[in-house]
């Protein structure tokens, strides 16, 4: 891994671990989820509400999420769910509430008091099927083929090599499995000085690449039907981008028609590793 990576990835694990110790409250308060600073992104511009959903537990929900990725993930009664980058389990709680007590849900982040956190939750809420691993996306602490739906939200954009992850979604789906990702990407470029600032990449925007070439990762890590499910225009508040850019670069910046948007992608892995459908294997 290059030095670069290690710096993002600490980085997020810095920031991420101070978020986890707030309350969403204080997240949606302050203007970059880590205090009241305003001086960087914020966390909260994505979320969604998902207080009406069931399973919903309000001790899980940091406000850090882009979309509702189990909305599309067609998870039954009894599958097993993964969750990369659980934070303190606001979607495993809700991927639980589907699958019931015949079902396995595990939650997957790599910063430790996220998995603190979320396995205090499932302790109060007496879950025994809910379970929450430290691991790397990139390097994930599972089998094989042990996962009939991924689910993500709002965390990809924040791993360097999303090659690399999307070959471990992969990797641990059943033949048939499939993913359902919200996430952040763009259209367009972004000025070098968000690009290179670090907030800026902890906060979901700087990290986020091309949609087209988002899909493309995806399709060339083997998955099949791969769908945009939801996309939403995120207008970022100027007076975050003017932490980072003049006003003329910001004039320019809407000149260029550069758009940020939250997506939720759904694809499936074949029944075969030819990808193909079914039955060529």
């Amino acid at each position: 891994m290059s030095n670069n990576a290690e710096n993002l990835k600490r980085l997020v694990k810095e920031k991420y671990g101070e978020i986890a110790n707030q309350s969403k409250e204080v997240n949606q308060s302050s203007c970059c989820g880590t205090g009241g600073c305003c001086s960087s992104t914020d966390y909260t511009i994505f979320s969604e509400n998902y207080t009406s959903l069931s399973g919903y537990n309000p001790d899980a929900d940091l406000g850090l999420g882009c979309g509702i990725p189990t909305e599309f993930a067609n998870i039954r009664k009894g599958d097993t769910v993964v969750d990369l980058g659980s934070g303190a389990g606001n979607d495993c709680f809700v991927a639980r509430a589907i699958v019931g007590e015949e079902g396995k849900v595990i939650g997957i982040d790599f910063t430790e008091t996220m998995i603190a956190k979320a396995k205090t939750n499932a302790e109060k809420l007496g879950f025994k099927n809910v379970q929450f691993r430290m691991g790397d996306i990139e390097n994930m602490p599972l089998g094989g083929e042990i996962a009939d739906v991924v689910v993500s939200n709002c965390v990809l954009n924040l791993v360097p090599d999303k090659r690399k992850a999307f070959s471990e979604i992969f990797r641990i789906l059943k033949p048939n499995g499939h993913l359902s990702v919200s996430d952040v990407v763009i259209t367009g470029s972004l000025p070098d000085k968000i690009k290179e600032a670090g907030e800026m990449y902890a906060g979901c925007v700087s990290g986020a690449i091309d949609k087209n070439e988002y899909l493309k990762i995806i399709k060339d890590a083997g998955f099949v039907d791969v769908e945009i499910k939801k996309d939403k225009l995120i207008d970022i508040p100027e007076e975050i981008l003017l932490k980072y850019i003049s006003q003329e670069e910001l004039k320019q910046l809407k000149e260029s028609k550069t758009g940020i948007y939250s997506i939720t992608v759904y694809a499936a892995k074949p029944l075969c590793g030819c990808g193909c459908k079914s039955g060529c294997c």
